[in-house]
This record gives C-alpha cells, sequence and structure tokens, in this order.
C-alpha cells in the first residue's frame, strides 16, 4: 500500500494543503497529542467546562471548551503557532460540537478565557500568553489558577488594548462582568480528590452543580418533599381519631 502524507500539527502546512477559501476547523489540525499537566488540571478543566456547559445550555445558546486549538489569524496556519486555552467560553453561539476554535469561521473570539498554570507555564501564561489574548485575540476576560497552589489566582478585564486587573472580594471570587457569575475557590472533593476547585457561583452566592450535584439536589429535594407529604399525613390521620 503507497503511504499518505498527512499534514501534522508539527510541520507547517504547505500551501498545497490548504483550501482556496479561508480553512474551517475540518480543515485544520486540532490535536498537538500533549496531555494536560496532571490528572487535577484535567479534571479542574472538566469541571469548568462541565458546569459552565449546563448553564450555557439553560440560556440555551453558547460554547464552553478547554484544551483545544484556537485560531485567530491565518498566519497561524502558514507558521503553525498553536494557541490552546486550557478552558474559555462564548457567548452567543450556537450549541454543539468543535473541533477546534476558529474565530473567521465561528464569527467571533472567546469572551473569557482561564489558563490553569504549573511550574511550566506559569511564566509564559502570565506574560506573553496574557498580551496574546488582549493584543491579537481581544478576550474581554482572562484568568489564571494553579490547582496545587490555590493562592496564585487572578483575573483581568480587557481595556484599551491592556489587561487591568479585576477583584477578588472578601469571599476569595472575582465576578465576571461578561458572565455575571463569580469565580470562586471551593474546598471538596471532586471524581475522588480533595482539594481546592476552581467553581462558578452566581452573584448572590450559589454555587452552580455538576449534573452529579444537581441530581444529589433533586433526590433530597424530593425525599423532603416526601417525609413532609408523610408527616401531614400522620398529623391528619392524628386529628380525625382525637375528633
Amino acid at each position: 500500500m503507497a503511504s499518505l502524507l498527512i499534514p501534522s500539527p508539527y510541520l507547517p502546512l504547505a500551501a498545497a494543503d490548504l483550501p482556496a477559501l479561508p480553512p474551517t476547523q475540518d480543515d485544520l489540525p486540532c490535536d498537538d497529542g500533549v496531555p494536560m499537566e496532571t490528572l487535577r488540571h484535567q479534571f479542574q478543566m472538566d469541571l469548568l467546562i462541565d458546569v459552565m456547559d449546563r448553564w450555557l445550555a439553560a440560556r440555551g445558546d453558547g460554547f464552553a471548551g478547554g484544551n483545544m486549538f484556537l485560531y485567530y489569524s491565518l498566519e497561524q496556519t502558514r507558521h503553525n503557532t498553536f494557541v490552546g486555552p486550557d478552558f474559555f467560553v462564548a457567548l452567543d453561539v450556537p450549541r454543539g460540537e468543535r473541533k477546534s476554535w476558529v474565530i473567521w469561521e465561528q464569527g467571533r473570539g472567546p469572551d473569557l478565557v482561564v489558563e490553569l498554570l504549573s511550574a511550566s507555564t506559569a511564566q509564559y501564561d502570565k506574560t506573553l500568553k496574557k498580551t496574546l489574548y488582549a493584543r491579537q485575540v481581544h478576550v474581554p476576560e482572562y484568568y489564571w489558577y494553579d490547582p496545587f497552589n490555590p493562592e496564585d489566582f487572578a483575573g483581568f478585564i480587557l481595556h484599551g488594548g491592556y489587561y487591568q486587573p479585576l477583584v477578588i472580594d472578601a469571599r476569595g471570587r472575582i465576578h465576571s462582568p461578561t458572565l455575571n457569575l463569580d469565580l470562586g475557590r471551593w474546598s471538596g472533593t471532586f471524581r475522588g480528590i480533595e482539594a481546592v476547585w476552581l467553581r462558578w457561583f452566581t452573584p448572590e452566592g450559589a454555587m452552580l452543580p455538576t449534573e452529579a450535584e444537581a441530581a444529589q439536589q433533586h433526590a433530597e429535594a424530593a425525599q423532603q418533599r416526601a417525609e413532609a407529604a408523610q408527616q401531614r399525613a400522620e398529623a391528619a390521620q392524628q386529628r380525625a381519631e382525637a375528633a
């Protein structure tokens, strides 16, 4: 069998490999084969995505993703300069799966990005990548968080091409003006790991639940309703007997 030459995400795409029209997510590399730094990084990304996706589903629009390529310029297709946010949200776009986020295909870039810091990425995330998100991608809000050092948590909002710090409130949370939600730390267990996790909260302080947490809340509420009904029935029986 003749061997097939498949464009590699590590090699520049030749002009012949690019379609005549601007490339879409189906034309561009979507995976560099590099996993998240640790299992906790992976779980933290999943937690942010899963909860946000439930919130977006209730809105009826929007996309939440992570660890996927973000294409903001055709120059990336020529030089293979890949950017992969650990977590991002785009509002006011149709729901549905994406292989990569291609700005000229989707019609807009992310509204918010979170990078999960590690020893090997922290300096880049806090400097060059932050500048790239501000100057070239124009992401309105940018956050970083270290899953193994919860105190290393910060958020920024874009003003005039530069990021200005967002305030961490007394509860240790940062309000997102774009989402009208709070991003903050929560001590608890997720997927068997007890740690300090980054979670979404309503401005009133309620934590947005995962699917499992929502199911448990519904079950507990149903149990409480059943117990209340049983108590009312017993009280009515007692009144009937007394009469």
